[in-house]
Protein backbone atom coordinates (compact mmCIF):
# COMPACT_ATOMS: atom_id res chain seq x y z
CA UNK A 1 0.00 0.00 0.00
CA UNK A 2 0.88 3.78 -0.38
CA UNK A 3 -0.18 7.17 -0.83
CA UNK A 4 0.77 9.78 -3.38
CA UNK A 5 1.76 13.27 -1.74
CA UNK A 6 2.60 16.23 -4.27
CA UNK A 7 2.31 13.45 -7.07
CA UNK A 8 5.04 11.21 -5.27
CA UNK A 9 4.86 8.16 -4.38
CA UNK A 10 4.84 8.07 -0.31
CA UNK A 11 5.38 4.29 0.91
CA UNK A 12 3.83 3.45 4.33
CA UNK A 13 6.05 2.90 7.58
CA UNK A 14 6.96 -0.31 9.16
CA UNK A 15 4.45 -2.42 10.06
CA UNK A 16 6.31 -3.39 13.18
CA UNK A 17 6.53 -0.07 14.41
CA UNK A 18 2.47 1.06 13.55
CA UNK A 19 1.42 -2.06 15.76
CA UNK A 20 4.13 -1.21 18.23
CA UNK A 21 2.73 2.09 18.59
CA UNK A 22 -0.60 1.12 18.78
CA UNK A 23 -0.45 -1.09 21.24
CA UNK A 24 1.57 1.71 23.39
CA UNK A 25 -0.72 4.44 23.16
CA UNK A 26 0.02 7.94 21.94
CA UNK A 27 3.45 8.62 23.02
CA UNK A 28 5.36 5.09 23.84
CA UNK A 29 8.68 6.09 23.65
CA UNK A 30 8.39 8.95 26.50
CA UNK A 31 9.63 6.39 29.25
CA UNK A 32 13.06 6.38 26.70
CA UNK A 33 13.63 10.04 27.78
CA UNK A 34 15.42 9.22 30.62
CA UNK A 35 18.03 6.95 29.55
CA UNK A 36 18.81 9.36 27.10
CA UNK A 37 22.65 10.88 27.28
CA UNK A 38 24.31 13.18 25.24
CA UNK A 39 27.75 14.64 25.78
CA UNK A 40 27.81 18.39 26.13
CA UNK A 41 27.88 20.23 24.14
CA UNK A 42 25.90 19.24 21.35
CA UNK A 43 26.98 15.85 21.51
CA UNK A 44 25.64 12.67 19.85
CA UNK A 45 22.39 11.04 21.56
CA UNK A 46 22.90 7.64 22.96
CA UNK A 47 21.05 5.18 25.48
CA UNK A 48 22.36 4.57 28.75
CA UNK A 49 20.48 3.26 32.17
CA UNK A 50 23.66 4.95 34.39
CA UNK A 51 25.91 7.30 32.92
CA UNK A 52 28.92 5.54 32.59
CA UNK A 53 27.29 2.14 31.75
CA UNK A 54 28.90 -0.36 29.17
CA UNK A 55 26.01 -2.16 26.85
CA UNK A 56 26.75 -6.32 26.44
CA UNK A 57 24.74 -8.20 24.52
CA UNK A 58 22.37 -10.25 26.20
CA UNK A 59 23.42 -13.37 24.24
CA UNK A 60 27.10 -13.25 23.64
CA UNK A 61 28.21 -10.99 26.01
CA UNK A 62 29.68 -8.52 23.91
CA UNK A 63 30.16 -5.01 23.61
CA UNK A 64 32.25 -4.41 20.71
CA UNK A 65 30.09 -5.45 18.04
CA UNK A 66 29.36 -2.64 15.14
CA UNK A 67 25.67 -2.62 16.35
CA UNK A 68 23.78 -2.98 19.73
CA UNK A 69 20.08 -2.70 20.36
CA UNK A 70 18.00 -2.12 23.29
CA UNK A 71 14.87 -4.07 23.07
CA UNK A 72 12.01 -0.72 23.96
CA UNK A 73 9.77 -3.79 24.69
CA UNK A 74 12.09 -5.29 27.44
CA UNK A 75 15.41 -3.31 27.49
CA UNK A 76 17.52 -6.09 26.65
CA UNK A 77 20.60 -6.04 24.77
CA UNK A 78 21.45 -7.38 21.93
CA UNK A 79 23.98 -7.15 19.07
CA UNK A 80 23.63 -6.89 15.51
CA UNK A 81 26.54 -7.98 13.17
CA UNK A 82 25.28 -8.92 9.53
CA UNK A 83 26.22 -11.35 7.48
CA UNK A 84 27.57 -13.32 10.65
CA UNK A 85 24.61 -13.20 13.45
CA UNK A 86 21.98 -10.95 14.52
CA UNK A 87 21.32 -11.83 18.04
CA UNK A 88 18.40 -8.47 17.91
CA UNK A 89 16.84 -10.17 14.73
CA UNK A 90 16.68 -13.72 16.56
CA UNK A 91 15.14 -11.71 19.83
CA UNK A 92 12.31 -9.86 17.35
CA UNK A 93 12.18 -13.64 15.86
CA UNK A 94 11.64 -15.51 19.15
CA UNK A 95 9.14 -13.35 20.70
CA UNK A 96 6.44 -11.30 19.25
CA UNK A 97 5.99 -7.71 20.05
CA UNK A 98 9.83 -6.98 20.37
CA UNK A 99 10.67 -6.17 17.07
CA UNK A 100 11.33 -2.63 17.58
CA UNK A 101 14.91 -1.92 19.16
CA UNK A 102 16.77 1.68 19.80
CA UNK A 103 20.97 2.30 19.37
CA UNK A 104 22.47 2.48 22.31
CA UNK A 105 25.03 4.41 20.75
CA UNK A 106 23.10 6.39 18.43
CA UNK A 107 19.56 7.16 20.24
CA UNK A 108 18.29 5.93 16.65
CA UNK A 109 15.17 3.27 16.12
CA UNK A 110 15.47 0.20 14.32
CA UNK A 111 13.19 -3.00 13.04
CA UNK A 112 15.27 -6.19 13.98
CA UNK A 113 12.05 -7.80 11.88
CA UNK A 114 12.85 -5.61 8.71
CA UNK A 115 16.60 -5.12 9.39
CA UNK A 116 16.23 -1.39 8.81
CA UNK A 117 16.25 1.63 10.69
CA UNK A 118 12.32 3.20 10.86
CA UNK A 119 11.59 6.80 11.98
CA UNK A 120 9.02 8.21 14.54
CA UNK A 121 8.05 11.56 15.47
CA UNK A 122 7.79 10.76 19.13
CA UNK A 123 11.05 9.53 19.72
CA UNK A 124 12.35 12.26 17.71
CA UNK A 125 10.99 14.68 19.54
CA UNK A 126 12.19 13.04 22.89
CA UNK A 127 15.83 12.75 21.76
CA UNK A 128 15.74 16.58 20.56
CA UNK A 129 14.27 17.55 23.75
CA UNK A 130 16.92 16.31 25.53
CA UNK A 131 19.73 17.57 23.71
CA UNK A 132 18.45 20.89 23.91
CA UNK A 133 17.39 20.51 27.91
CA UNK A 134 21.43 19.11 27.88
CA UNK A 135 22.97 21.95 25.89
CA UNK A 136 20.89 25.02 27.36
CA UNK A 137 22.25 23.39 31.11
CA UNK A 138 25.96 23.40 30.19
CA UNK A 139 25.75 26.85 28.30
CA UNK A 140 23.67 28.54 30.95
CA UNK A 141 26.24 27.13 33.44
CA UNK A 142 29.24 28.25 31.52
CA UNK A 143 27.61 31.50 30.66
CA UNK A 144 26.58 32.52 34.49
CA UNK A 145 30.38 31.61 35.09
CA UNK A 146 31.64 33.95 32.76
CA UNK A 147 28.92 36.88 33.38
CA UNK A 148 29.98 36.80 37.36
CA UNK A 149 33.73 36.80 36.08
CA UNK A 150 33.68 39.57 33.95
CA UNK A 151 30.21 41.36 34.80
CA UNK A 152 28.95 41.04 31.14
CA UNK A 153 26.56 40.01 29.26
CA UNK A 154 26.73 36.77 26.59
CA UNK A 155 26.48 38.31 22.95
CA UNK A 156 25.29 34.74 21.76
CA UNK A 157 23.66 32.28 24.21
CA UNK A 158 23.28 29.15 21.31
CA UNK A 159 26.82 29.56 20.54
CA UNK A 160 28.44 26.55 20.64
CA UNK A 161 32.15 26.45 22.67
CA UNK A 162 34.87 25.41 19.67
CA UNK A 163 35.97 22.08 19.71
CA UNK A 164 39.60 21.14 18.92
CA UNK A 165 40.08 18.12 17.51
CA UNK A 166 43.63 15.83 16.88
CA UNK A 167 44.44 12.89 14.94
CA UNK A 168 44.35 9.71 17.13
CA UNK A 169 47.45 7.47 17.62
CA UNK A 170 47.25 4.45 19.94
CA UNK A 171 49.32 4.36 23.17
CA UNK A 172 51.74 1.59 24.17
CA UNK A 173 48.77 -0.37 25.66
CA UNK A 174 46.60 0.00 22.71
CA UNK A 175 49.52 -0.60 20.37
CA UNK A 176 50.18 -4.24 22.81
CA UNK A 177 46.38 -5.23 22.08
CA UNK A 178 46.60 -4.52 18.49
CA UNK A 179 49.36 -6.62 18.07
CA UNK A 180 48.29 -10.02 19.82
CA UNK A 181 44.24 -9.66 18.94
CA UNK A 182 45.51 -8.72 14.74
CA UNK A 183 45.07 -11.36 11.92
CA UNK A 184 46.84 -10.77 8.58
CA UNK A 185 43.74 -10.81 5.77
CA UNK A 186 45.61 -13.96 3.74
CA UNK A 187 45.42 -15.52 6.94
CA UNK A 188 41.83 -14.98 8.73
CA UNK A 189 39.58 -17.86 9.45
CA UNK A 190 37.19 -17.14 7.02
CA UNK A 191 38.68 -17.00 3.95
CA UNK A 192 35.92 -16.38 1.80
CA UNK A 193 35.89 -12.60 2.76
CA UNK A 194 38.30 -11.05 0.02
CA UNK A 195 39.73 -7.54 -0.23
CA UNK A 196 38.36 -4.94 -2.22
CA UNK A 197 41.47 -4.46 -4.47
CA UNK A 198 41.12 -8.27 -4.98
CA UNK A 199 37.52 -7.97 -6.70
CA UNK A 200 36.82 -7.80 -10.19
CA UNK A 201 35.94 -4.32 -11.46
CA UNK A 202 32.32 -3.24 -11.07
CA UNK A 203 31.51 -5.83 -8.36
CA UNK A 204 29.70 -3.79 -5.72
CA UNK A 205 27.81 -4.31 -2.69
CA UNK A 206 24.12 -2.89 -2.75
CA UNK A 207 22.68 -1.62 0.68
CA UNK A 208 19.34 -3.31 1.31
CA UNK A 209 17.08 -0.01 1.35
CA UNK A 210 14.15 -1.74 3.50
CA UNK A 211 12.90 -5.53 2.05
CA UNK A 212 14.71 -4.62 -1.38
CA UNK A 213 17.09 -7.87 -1.93
CA UNK A 214 14.49 -8.92 -4.47
CA UNK A 215 15.70 -5.93 -6.34
CA UNK A 216 19.51 -6.03 -5.52
CA UNK A 217 19.46 -9.27 -6.79
CA UNK A 218 18.24 -8.92 -10.34
CA UNK A 219 20.07 -5.44 -10.48
CA UNK A 220 23.20 -7.22 -9.65
CA UNK A 221 22.81 -9.84 -12.51
CA UNK A 222 21.78 -6.29 -14.99
CA UNK A 223 25.02 -4.68 -14.11
CA UNK A 224 27.34 -7.61 -15.36
CA UNK A 225 25.14 -8.55 -18.56
CA UNK A 226 27.71 -7.82 -21.07
CA UNK A 227 25.52 -6.73 -23.82
CA UNK A 228 23.79 -4.30 -21.57
CA UNK A 229 26.92 -3.23 -19.21
CA UNK A 230 29.03 -2.45 -22.69
CA UNK A 231 25.78 -0.20 -23.98
CA UNK A 232 25.92 2.25 -20.98
CA UNK A 233 29.74 2.07 -20.43
CA UNK A 234 29.68 3.52 -23.94
CA UNK A 235 27.64 6.41 -23.33
CA UNK A 236 24.82 5.02 -25.56
CA UNK A 237 21.91 6.43 -23.26
CA UNK A 238 23.51 9.93 -21.78
CA UNK A 239 21.23 10.78 -18.68
CA UNK A 240 22.59 14.94 -18.78
CA UNK A 241 21.18 14.60 -22.59
CA UNK A 242 18.00 12.82 -22.31
CA UNK A 243 17.40 14.76 -19.05
CA UNK A 244 17.82 17.95 -20.76
CA UNK A 245 15.85 16.82 -24.00
CA UNK A 246 13.00 15.97 -21.43
CA UNK A 247 12.59 19.24 -20.16
CA UNK A 248 13.12 20.87 -23.06
CA UNK A 249 10.28 19.03 -25.30
CA UNK A 250 7.92 18.50 -22.16
CA UNK A 251 8.04 20.69 -19.75
CA UNK A 252 8.23 19.08 -16.90
CA UNK A 253 5.20 16.92 -17.94
CA UNK A 254 4.83 13.53 -15.86
CA UNK A 255 6.13 11.28 -18.51
CA UNK A 256 9.64 12.75 -17.91
CA UNK A 257 9.63 12.67 -14.04
CA UNK A 258 11.21 9.66 -14.10
CA UNK A 259 13.60 7.55 -16.81
CA UNK A 260 14.41 4.04 -15.47
CA UNK A 261 17.28 4.24 -18.47
CA UNK A 262 18.60 7.78 -17.41
CA UNK A 263 19.05 6.06 -13.48
CA UNK A 264 20.48 2.70 -14.69
CA UNK A 265 23.15 4.75 -16.24
CA UNK A 266 24.05 7.11 -13.61
CA UNK A 267 24.31 3.90 -11.37
CA UNK A 268 26.34 2.21 -13.87
CA UNK A 269 28.80 4.94 -13.96
CA UNK A 270 28.73 4.47 -10.02
CA UNK A 271 29.49 0.62 -9.64
CA UNK A 272 32.23 0.96 -12.29
CA UNK A 273 34.12 3.94 -10.74
CA UNK A 274 36.47 2.16 -8.40
CA UNK A 275 34.62 3.25 -5.48
CA UNK A 276 34.01 -0.21 -3.18
CA UNK A 277 31.58 0.92 -0.90
CA UNK A 278 28.38 0.08 -1.34
CA UNK A 279 26.13 1.60 -3.42
CA UNK A 280 22.27 3.00 -2.11
CA UNK A 281 20.02 2.56 -5.60
CA UNK A 282 17.46 4.86 -4.03
CA UNK A 283 16.62 7.16 -7.01
CA UNK A 284 16.19 3.99 -8.80
CA UNK A 285 14.01 2.57 -6.30
CA UNK A 286 11.96 5.69 -6.63
CA UNK A 287 11.94 5.83 -10.25
CA UNK A 288 10.43 2.14 -10.66
CA UNK A 289 7.92 2.79 -7.68
CA UNK A 290 6.59 5.65 -10.07
CA UNK A 291 6.63 3.17 -12.79
CA UNK A 292 4.68 0.63 -10.82
CA UNK A 293 2.81 2.50 -8.59
CA UNK A 294 0.98 -0.80 -7.41
CA UNK A 295 4.50 -2.22 -5.99
CA UNK A 296 5.68 0.92 -4.09
CA UNK A 297 5.78 -0.56 -0.98
CA UNK A 298 8.48 -1.87 1.41
CA UNK A 299 6.82 -5.34 1.73
CA UNK A 300 8.71 -8.01 -0.15
CA UNK A 301 8.17 -8.07 -3.65
CA UNK A 302 8.99 -10.99 -6.42
CA UNK A 303 12.26 -10.81 -7.79
CA UNK A 304 11.09 -12.42 -11.53
CA UNK A 305 7.89 -9.83 -11.13
CA UNK A 306 10.58 -6.59 -10.65
CA UNK A 307 13.23 -8.19 -13.71
CA UNK A 308 9.75 -7.59 -15.78
CA UNK A 309 8.75 -4.85 -14.69
CA UNK A 310 11.77 -2.75 -14.92
CA UNK A 311 12.42 -4.33 -18.55
CA UNK A 312 8.88 -2.62 -19.09
CA UNK A 313 9.32 0.47 -18.05
CA UNK A 314 12.75 1.24 -19.65
CA UNK A 315 11.19 0.36 -22.98
CA UNK A 316 7.78 2.24 -22.00
CA UNK A 317 9.67 5.61 -21.72
CA UNK A 318 12.09 4.63 -25.21
CA UNK A 319 9.10 4.34 -27.05
CA UNK A 320 7.35 6.96 -26.19
CA UNK A 321 10.25 9.43 -26.90
CA UNK A 322 10.63 7.83 -30.19
CA UNK A 323 7.08 8.11 -31.30
CA UNK A 324 7.14 4.87 -32.80
CA UNK A 325 5.68 1.77 -32.64
CA UNK A 326 8.67 -1.29 -32.24
CA UNK A 327 8.43 -4.71 -32.99
CA UNK A 328 10.31 -6.68 -29.82
CA UNK A 329 12.30 -9.02 -31.38
CA UNK A 330 13.30 -7.37 -34.18
CA UNK A 331 16.09 -5.62 -33.57
CA UNK A 332 15.21 -2.16 -33.57
CA UNK A 333 13.63 -1.53 -30.20
CA UNK A 334 15.04 -0.64 -26.88
CA UNK A 335 17.96 -1.75 -25.26
CA UNK A 336 16.10 -3.81 -23.02
CA UNK A 337 14.83 -5.80 -25.66
CA UNK A 338 17.33 -6.16 -28.01
CA UNK A 339 19.16 -7.85 -25.55
CA UNK A 340 16.93 -10.11 -23.66
CA UNK A 341 13.91 -10.32 -26.30
CA UNK A 342 13.26 -13.57 -28.22
CA UNK A 343 10.48 -15.05 -29.89
CA UNK A 344 8.22 -18.32 -29.23
CA UNK A 345 6.64 -20.49 -31.70
CA UNK A 346 3.21 -22.07 -30.76
CA UNK A 347 2.18 -24.86 -32.60
CA UNK A 348 -1.48 -26.29 -32.84
CA UNK A 349 -1.97 -29.11 -34.37
CA UNK A 350 -5.25 -30.64 -35.46
CA UNK A 351 -5.44 -34.29 -34.14
CA UNK A 352 -8.28 -35.02 -37.11
CA UNK A 353 -6.62 -33.34 -40.06
CA UNK A 354 -3.36 -32.37 -39.43
CA UNK A 355 -3.89 -28.28 -39.71
CA UNK A 356 -1.62 -26.70 -38.01
CA UNK A 357 -2.18 -22.79 -36.96
CA UNK A 358 1.18 -21.17 -36.21
CA UNK A 359 1.80 -18.06 -33.82
CA UNK A 360 4.71 -15.63 -32.80
CA UNK A 361 5.01 -14.02 -29.18
CA UNK A 362 7.73 -12.17 -28.55
CA UNK A 363 9.80 -12.79 -24.98
CA UNK A 364 11.58 -11.40 -22.44
CA UNK A 365 12.21 -14.75 -20.48
CA UNK A 366 11.03 -18.05 -20.21
CA UNK A 367 9.01 -19.41 -17.14
CA UNK A 368 10.11 -22.74 -16.79
CA UNK A 369 8.17 -25.81 -14.82
CA UNK A 370 9.79 -27.83 -12.62
CA UNK A 371 10.40 -31.35 -13.87
CA UNK A 372 7.17 -33.72 -12.12
CA UNK A 373 8.56 -35.75 -9.02
CA UNK A 374 10.67 -39.25 -10.85
CA UNK A 375 9.73 -40.77 -6.93
CA UNK A 376 5.93 -40.59 -6.89
CA UNK A 377 4.03 -43.93 -5.94
CA UNK A 378 1.20 -45.56 -7.50
CA UNK A 379 -1.43 -43.73 -4.91
CA UNK A 380 0.31 -40.06 -5.77
CA UNK A 381 -0.40 -41.17 -9.36
CA UNK A 382 -3.57 -42.25 -8.68
CA UNK A 383 -4.39 -39.07 -7.05
CA UNK A 384 -2.69 -37.05 -10.08
CA UNK A 385 -5.38 -38.09 -12.43
CA UNK A 386 -8.37 -36.23 -10.05
CA UNK A 387 -6.27 -32.99 -9.33
CA UNK A 388 -2.85 -32.67 -10.23
CA UNK A 389 -2.08 -30.12 -7.37
CA UNK A 390 -2.87 -32.98 -5.12
CA UNK A 391 0.15 -34.66 -5.96
CA UNK A 392 2.58 -31.92 -5.11
CA UNK A 393 0.60 -30.99 -2.24
CA UNK A 394 1.25 -34.66 -0.90
CA UNK A 395 4.52 -34.55 -1.66
CA UNK A 396 5.48 -32.20 1.50
CA UNK A 397 8.51 -32.08 3.46
CA UNK A 398 11.25 -35.12 2.43
CA UNK A 399 9.06 -36.45 -0.10
CA UNK A 400 8.14 -32.87 -1.51
CA UNK A 401 12.54 -32.73 -2.72
CA UNK A 402 11.86 -36.28 -4.10
CA UNK A 403 13.69 -36.66 -7.80
CA UNK A 404 16.26 -34.16 -9.39
CA UNK A 405 14.72 -31.49 -11.94
CA UNK A 406 17.53 -30.51 -14.68
CA UNK A 407 17.56 -27.66 -16.67
CA UNK A 408 17.38 -29.34 -20.01
CA UNK A 409 14.75 -31.21 -18.73
CA UNK A 410 12.61 -28.49 -17.45
CA UNK A 411 13.11 -27.03 -21.32
CA UNK A 412 12.69 -30.24 -22.72
CA UNK A 413 9.35 -30.29 -21.14
CA UNK A 414 8.56 -26.59 -22.22
CA UNK A 415 9.08 -27.67 -25.71
CA UNK A 416 7.23 -31.23 -25.91
CA UNK A 417 4.21 -31.51 -27.68
CA UNK A 418 1.11 -31.79 -25.40
CA UNK A 419 -2.53 -32.54 -25.85
CA UNK A 420 -4.70 -30.43 -24.84
CA UNK A 421 -7.65 -30.76 -22.95
CA UNK A 422 -11.58 -31.38 -24.07
CA UNK A 423 -12.50 -27.87 -22.53
CA UNK A 424 -9.42 -26.37 -24.81
CA UNK A 425 -10.68 -27.44 -28.58
CA UNK A 426 -9.68 -24.93 -30.98
CA UNK A 427 -11.43 -24.17 -34.18
CA UNK A 428 -9.57 -25.36 -37.22
CA UNK A 429 -10.30 -23.73 -40.04
CA UNK A 430 -10.02 -26.60 -42.91
CA UNK A 431 -12.61 -28.96 -40.34
CA UNK A 432 -14.76 -25.82 -39.68
CA UNK A 433 -15.35 -26.92 -36.51
CA UNK A 434 -14.09 -27.62 -32.76
CA UNK A 435 -11.63 -30.61 -32.61
CA UNK A 436 -8.77 -31.76 -30.14
CA UNK A 437 -5.23 -30.65 -30.58
CA UNK A 438 -1.54 -30.84 -29.75
CA UNK A 439 0.15 -28.18 -29.12
CA UNK A 440 4.17 -27.67 -29.19
CA UNK A 441 6.50 -24.22 -28.26
CA UNK A 442 9.65 -23.86 -29.56
CA UNK A 443 11.64 -21.05 -29.56
CA UNK A 444 12.18 -19.08 -33.07
CA UNK A 445 14.37 -16.30 -32.45
CA UNK A 446 16.67 -16.47 -29.21
CA UNK A 447 18.06 -13.85 -27.71
CA UNK A 448 21.47 -12.46 -26.62
CA UNK A 449 20.87 -13.13 -23.14
CA UNK A 450 18.53 -15.89 -22.39
CA UNK A 451 16.54 -15.59 -18.64
CA UNK A 452 15.17 -18.90 -17.01
CA UNK A 453 12.81 -18.75 -14.72
CA UNK A 454 11.60 -21.30 -12.52
CA UNK A 455 8.21 -21.51 -11.30
CA UNK A 456 9.15 -22.02 -7.66
CA UNK A 457 5.64 -20.39 -6.57
CA UNK A 458 2.45 -22.54 -6.80
CA UNK A 459 -1.50 -21.23 -6.34
CA UNK A 460 -4.29 -23.01 -6.39
CA UNK A 461 -7.35 -21.61 -6.82
CA UNK A 462 -9.35 -24.95 -5.58
CA UNK A 463 -7.65 -25.37 -2.30
CA UNK A 464 -7.03 -21.66 -1.56
CA UNK A 465 -3.53 -21.79 -0.50
CA UNK A 466 -0.21 -21.25 -1.78
CA UNK A 467 3.82 -22.26 -1.47
CA UNK A 468 6.74 -22.72 -2.70
CA UNK A 469 8.69 -25.93 -4.30
CA UNK A 470 11.74 -26.24 -3.11
CA UNK A 471 13.04 -29.01 -5.39
CA UNK A 472 16.43 -29.25 -6.28
CA UNK A 473 17.45 -27.91 -9.73
CA UNK A 474 20.81 -28.75 -11.75
CA UNK A 475 21.72 -26.39 -14.15
CA UNK A 476 24.80 -26.71 -16.29
CA UNK A 477 27.40 -23.91 -16.59
CA UNK A 478 27.54 -24.12 -21.19
CA UNK A 479 24.25 -24.83 -22.47
CA UNK A 480 23.49 -25.68 -26.32
CA UNK A 481 19.94 -24.45 -27.11
CA UNK A 482 20.04 -25.79 -30.73
CA UNK A 483 17.55 -28.96 -29.59
CA UNK A 484 14.53 -26.71 -28.60
CA UNK A 485 14.72 -24.05 -31.31
CA UNK A 486 11.60 -24.34 -34.12
CA UNK A 487 14.49 -25.73 -36.73
CA UNK A 488 15.18 -28.77 -34.55
CA UNK A 489 11.72 -29.72 -33.47
CA UNK A 490 9.94 -29.55 -37.24
CA UNK A 491 12.97 -31.29 -38.89
CA UNK A 492 12.57 -33.92 -35.78
CA UNK A 493 8.90 -33.81 -36.90
CA UNK A 494 9.19 -33.54 -40.45
CA UNK A 495 12.49 -34.66 -41.45
CA UNK A 496 14.78 -32.94 -43.58
CA UNK A 497 12.09 -32.04 -45.76
CA UNK A 498 11.64 -28.24 -46.72
CA UNK A 499 7.60 -26.85 -47.20
CA UNK A 500 7.21 -27.42 -43.50
CA UNK A 501 9.17 -24.28 -42.62
CA UNK A 502 8.46 -20.41 -42.70
CA UNK A 503 10.61 -19.83 -45.28
CA UNK A 504 12.71 -17.65 -42.71
CA UNK A 505 12.67 -19.87 -40.13
CA UNK A 506 16.41 -21.40 -40.72
CA UNK A 507 17.67 -17.78 -41.48
CA UNK A 508 16.52 -16.45 -38.38
CA UNK A 509 18.22 -19.38 -36.14
CA UNK A 510 21.26 -19.02 -38.09
CA UNK A 511 21.91 -15.10 -37.03
CA UNK A 512 23.11 -16.38 -33.33
CA UNK A 513 25.09 -18.42 -31.78
CA UNK A 514 22.68 -21.61 -29.96
CA UNK A 515 25.89 -21.86 -27.82
CA UNK A 516 25.06 -19.96 -24.25
CA UNK A 517 27.29 -19.77 -20.91
CA UNK A 518 25.91 -18.96 -17.46
CA UNK A 519 26.85 -15.76 -15.39
CA UNK A 520 24.32 -15.36 -13.28
CA UNK A 521 22.01 -17.16 -10.89
CA UNK A 522 19.76 -15.89 -8.58
CA UNK A 523 18.45 -17.55 -5.82
CA UNK A 524 15.64 -17.54 -2.99
CA UNK A 525 15.49 -19.24 0.30
CA UNK A 526 12.76 -19.63 2.71
CA UNK A 527 9.34 -19.98 2.22
CA UNK A 528 7.12 -17.84 0.60
CA UNK A 529 5.93 -15.40 2.82
CA UNK A 530 9.02 -14.51 4.06
CA UNK A 531 12.49 -15.17 2.34
CA UNK A 532 15.59 -13.62 1.02
CA UNK A 533 17.17 -13.43 -2.31
CA UNK A 534 21.02 -13.69 -2.92
CA UNK A 535 22.69 -13.23 -6.50
CA UNK A 536 26.21 -15.44 -7.79
CA UNK A 537 27.84 -13.69 -10.45
CA UNK A 538 30.69 -15.54 -12.18
CA UNK A 539 33.94 -12.76 -13.45
CA UNK A 540 37.12 -13.59 -14.82
CA UNK A 541 36.39 -17.50 -13.74
CA UNK A 542 35.32 -16.64 -10.40
CA UNK A 543 31.90 -17.48 -8.36
CA UNK A 544 31.07 -14.62 -6.26
CA UNK A 545 28.07 -14.16 -4.00
CA UNK A 546 26.48 -11.02 -4.09
CA UNK A 547 24.38 -10.99 -0.52
CA UNK A 548 23.12 -7.17 -0.82
CA UNK A 549 25.97 -4.86 0.78
CA UNK A 550 28.33 -8.15 0.89
CA UNK A 551 30.79 -9.74 -1.60
CA UNK A 552 32.32 -13.03 -0.78
CA UNK A 553 34.25 -15.19 -3.19
CA UNK A 554 32.49 -18.79 -3.17
CA UNK A 555 32.99 -22.16 -4.98
CA UNK A 556 31.07 -23.85 -8.07
CA UNK A 557 29.73 -26.52 -6.05
CA UNK A 558 28.18 -23.87 -3.92
CA UNK A 559 26.63 -22.18 -6.85
CA UNK A 560 25.60 -25.95 -7.97
CA UNK A 561 23.94 -26.18 -4.99
CA UNK A 562 22.39 -23.30 -4.62
CA UNK A 563 18.11 -23.08 -5.14
CA UNK A 564 18.42 -21.09 -8.46
CA UNK A 565 15.25 -18.98 -8.98
CA UNK A 566 16.39 -17.17 -12.25
CA UNK A 567 19.52 -18.36 -14.27
CA UNK A 568 20.83 -15.88 -16.87
CA UNK A 569 23.05 -17.49 -19.86
CA UNK A 570 24.59 -15.04 -22.67
CA UNK A 571 26.04 -16.40 -25.88
CA UNK A 572 29.44 -17.91 -26.40
CA UNK A 573 30.47 -15.54 -29.22
CA UNK A 574 29.86 -12.18 -27.30
CA UNK A 575 33.14 -13.69 -25.62
CA UNK A 576 34.93 -15.06 -28.51
CA UNK A 577 34.74 -11.95 -30.65
CA UNK A 578 36.45 -9.50 -28.38
CA UNK A 579 39.19 -12.41 -28.26
CA UNK A 580 39.31 -12.99 -31.94
CA UNK A 581 39.91 -8.72 -32.17
CA UNK A 582 42.53 -9.15 -29.77
CA UNK A 583 44.54 -12.14 -31.39
CA UNK A 584 44.29 -10.23 -34.80
CA UNK A 585 45.90 -7.34 -33.67
CA UNK A 586 48.63 -9.04 -32.04
CA UNK A 587 49.28 -10.82 -34.95
CA UNK A 588 49.11 -8.03 -37.19
CA UNK A 589 51.64 -6.40 -34.71
CA UNK A 590 54.27 -9.33 -34.87
CA UNK A 591 53.85 -8.73 -38.92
Amino acid sequence: MSSKISGRVSPQPCPHLLDFCSRNGSKPFRALQDCIRVKPPGGRAAIRREPFEVPRCGTCDESSRPRLYACVACAAVFCHAPPIHSHASAHALSVPGHEIAVDVDRAELFCCACRDQVYDRDFDAAVVLAQTITSTTSTSGSTVTQCKATGSQPDNLRKRRRVDYSLWAPNSRENAIIENHSIPLHDATNGSLISSTELPWGLRGLNNLGNTCFMNSVLQALLHTPPLRNYFLSDRHNRYYCQQKNGATRNGSKNSRFCLACDMDAMFSAVFSGDRTPYSPAKFLHSWWQHAANLASYEQQDAHEFFISMLDGIHEKVAKEKRKTHSPGTGDCCIAHRVFSGILRSDVMCMACGFTSTTYDPCLDISLDLEPSQGVSGKSSLAKSNNSFNVEADCTGSSQNCGISTLKGCLERFTRAEKLGSDQKFFCQKCQVRQESLKQMSIRKLPLVSCFHIKRFEHSSIRRMSRKVDRYLQFPFSLDMAPYLSSSILRSRFGNRIFPFDGDEQDACNEVSSEFELFAVVTHTGKLDAGHYVTYLRLSNHWYKCDDAWITRVNESIVLAAQGYMMFYVQKMLYYKASEKQAASWCDVRK
